[in-house]
Order: C-alpha cells, then sequence, then structure tokens
C-alpha cells in the first residue's frame, strides 16, 4: 500500500514531545511493509542526523522548511485572525502552512501516486481538499479535540486570555466540524474524543487508536525507592503543563511539605518557561530542563504527579508512569482514556492530592500494587506495536473503498 503521511512537526527523535512520539511509533511499524512516503517540515532544531535518521524509517522523507518566523509579526497575526473568523482556520494552522508544500501535495494526489493519505495531528488538515475523499481516501489523526480543550480552559479559568479564548470557542468549533466532514476516516486516541467527533457528525466513521509505550525506554523498576519524592515530567514549555506544575507547587506542595518536611518535587521537562523556573526558588523544587533519561528520574521518586487541570487527549507521560512502576496521583484531565482502577489514584483538588500522595507515602503495599497493575495494564494495552497494527487495520480497510 502507497500511504502518504503528512506531519508538519518533524517526528523525529521521538522523546522530543508528544506529537513526535505519536506520529513516529505509529508511523515505524507501519513502514516496515508498506511504500510510506512522509512530508514534513525542519525547524531550526532539526539537525542533518535527524534528518538521516529519520530517512531510515521510510521509502521516501521530503522536507520542506518551516514557513519564516518573519510571519510573526503583528500586522500578519492580525491577518490570520481575520481569516480565522471569516474563513474558519486558527491562526497557529495557518502559520505553519506552506504553499510550496501545499504543490507537492497536490501534484502527488492529481498523478494517483497515493492509496491513503494520513494527516498526522489535526493541524496537518490545511492540507487536504474536500473533494479528495471521493477519489482516494483521507485520514486525520486527532490527538486532541481543540474545540474541547478551550472550553476545557474557559470553565476552570485556566485559559491565559479570556477575552481571546471566548471568541475562538464557537470558531474552533465550526472549524472542528468542518475538518472532521471532510475525511474518509476519523482517528482519536480516547472515547470521550470519540464521542465528540461523532457528535458533530454522527455519520462520520471514527476509530479510536490509544497512545503507547516503548518499553525498552521505559523499563520497568527493580525497587521501590521509598522516600517523600515526587515527579512530574512533560515539556514545561506547553501551556497545560505549565500550568500544571504551578498549580500543584503552589497550592498543594506547601500542604506536603508541612506534613513531610523532607519531601522533594522533581520537575522533569525541556524548554522550562520562566514562571516554572521560578519554581526552583523552593530549595526542595528542582526544574531539570532536558535529561538524558526520563526512566531514571522515574525509577528514584517514590510518586509521579499528573495534576493536569486543562488539555484533552490521552497523555503519553501517565503511561510512562506506568510502564516504570512509578506509583501514580493524577486528575481526570491526566487519567483521560485510561482504566484507572487499581491502577492510579485520582485527585482533582488540592485537599484530594494531598490525602492521596500521603497515603502513597505511607503504605508500601498501595504503592507495589499499583505499580504492578499498572504495568501489568500497559503490557496488555498500550504497546505501540500492537496500536500501529490498529492503526494499519484502519488504513487497510478503507483503502479499497474507493468511490
Amino acid at each position: 500500500m502507497n500511504i502518504l503521511m503528512i506531519s508538519v512537526t518533524f517526528p523525529y527523535p521521538p522523546t522530543k514531545g508528544g506529537t513526535h512520539n505519536r506520529t513516529f511509533n505509529l508511523l515505524e511499524p507501519i513502514a516496515r511493509n508498506n511504500q510510506v512516503t512522509l512530508v514534513t517540515q525542519k525547524s531550526e532544531d532539526v539537525t542533518e542526523d535527524d534528518l538521516n535518521n529519520l530517512r531510515k524509517y521510510v521509502t521516501n522523507l521530503v522536507v520542506f522548511d518551516r514557513p519564516s518566523n518573519s510571519k510573526n509579526n503583528l500586522l500578519f497575526k492580525i491577518g490570520r485572525f481575520a481569516k480565522f473568523i471569516l474563513g474558519g482556520t486558527p491562526p497557529n494552522v495557518l502559520s505553519l502552512y506552506s504553499e510550496e508544500m501545499q504543490k507537492w501535495i497536490d501534484n502527488g494526489v492529481n498523478e494517483g501516486k497515493f492509496d491513503v493519505i494520513t494527516c498526522e495531528h489535526s493541524v496537518n488538515e490545511i492540507y487536504i481538499k474536500p473533494d479528495w475523499k471521493h477519489k482516494l481516501n483521507t485520514v486525520i489523526n486527532v490527538h486532541s479535540s481543540l474545540y474541547k480543550t478551550c472550553k476545557n480552559q474557559l470553565e476552570t479559568n485556566t485559559s491565559d486570555n479570556k477575552i481571546r479564548d471566548t471568541i475562538y470557542l464557537p470558531l474552533l468549533r465550526r472549524y472542528e466540524e468542518k475538518t472532521v466532514r471532510k475525511f474518509s476516516r476519523v482517528v482519536v486516541t480516547t472515547d470521550e474524543d470519540q464521542a465528540q467527533m461523532q457528535l458533530y457528525d454522527n455519520s462520520a466513521m471514527v476509530a479510536v487508536v490509544a497512545n503507547g509505550v516503548d518499553l525498552d525506554t521505559f523499563p520497568y523498576r527493580q525497587n521501590d525507592p521509598g522516600g517523600h519524592n515526587l515527579v512530574f515530567v512533560g515539556g514545561l514549555d506547553y501551556f497545560v503543563n505549565i500550568d500544571a506544575v504551578r498549580f500543584f507547587s503552589l497550592e498543594v506542595f506547601p500542604l506536603i511539605q508541612a506534613k513531610y518536611p523532607d519531601a522533594t518535587l522533581t520537575l522533569v521537562g525541556s524548554k522550562p518557561a520562566p514562571e516554572v523556573l521560578e519554581l526552583g526558588r523552593n530549595p526542595a523544587i528542582t526544574v531539570t530542563g532536558r535529561v538524558p533519561s526520563i526512566v531514571e528520574y522515574l525509577h528514584k521518586a517514590t510518586v509521579a504527579i499528573a495534576p493536569l487541570r486543562t488539555g484533552f487527549g490521552m497523555k503519553i507521560k501517565t503511561l510512562e508512569f506506568l510502564a516504570s512502576g512509578c506509583p501514580i496521583v493524577a486528575s481526570d484531565r491526566g487519567l483521560e482514556g485510561i482504566n484507572s482502577e487499581n491502577i492510579a489514584l485520582r485527585a482533582n483538588k488540592i485537599e484530594e492530592y494531598v490525602e492521596k500522595i500521603s497515603l502513597l507515602f505511607e503504605d508500601e503495599k498501595l504503592r507495589e500494587n499499583l505499580s504492578k497493575n499498572g504495568r501489568k495494564l500497559l503490557e496488555k494495552e498500550y504497546i505501540w506495536e500492537n496500536l500501529a497494527h490498529s492503526y494499519y487495520k484502519i488504513l487497510s480497510d478503507f483503502s479499497s473503498q474507493k468511490d
């Protein structure tokens, strides 16, 4: 099967973030036995080694330069916002649009080179024409609902610009609904997002393919370190994670310290924002920045936390916690899409975090049970190899259904 995968995010190395991780780990097993062309963009941090390494995994790697940052001036931003109001495409999608890349994709489609086109993340939908689904099959791989994320931020008062997001909300709903309707198939990570996409169009073919973990990168820990050491893992320049660590560090952790004076909190993630770095003023909080091995920090921690208050879709970080064997206390958002019974403790309020973390600090047997149960569930349901097979079945099932 000839497959074109579109990803404006250069998906290598997969450890860079959730979008890189999901895209690469679904692509790699499929590319072993199929003709896969990956069309992507190169940002300034993509190295020649990255290009050469990714090229090994695909039949054809087509790389375009990422649109210039000069487009981020004030007048251009105003123009993008106006286009959002009138045309329905969000500014962040327009900012990554490349006319040169569009022409290359158009030519490939017109020449009949591909059986299936996949958009690996909803931001890539801009390159797909609505009528294409009548002559070849098009798939959008939605990592999380933009509309529901924005709605949740407004409802939980976690938006960094309430006026903007109030204006954006109905526009995002209109945009997402229009996007769903122009694809042959829609893939999401959770049942919650599946329900949202089918609400837009009850005739849409929407399938769930969860996120996963590479077990070689996240082996199960050999022992419980004990102690009172907490860890959070995630990109620390991402607004969802910034909100989570600031909420926990400023409102929850002081109460933990009052009960356990030796308690520590380690925030592990690349590119920590200034408001995250300032949390390190507390001597018990360490902000690491990018580290060579995340799993080493998980193996040393007593408890991993995922105190997310916004952000939809299945969280790869939570699956990595499960794989490593580190007991988890997480919010509804942190556990979205995962059956958390007997594998994690759930908390959404300040007092709940204090209660659940204290329980794990003091109960070694509970930590052991959650650790073993979590790893067992991970191995059963969230291995990338199996998930990529499910994704391929979706591509195969409709590849023969051309109009």
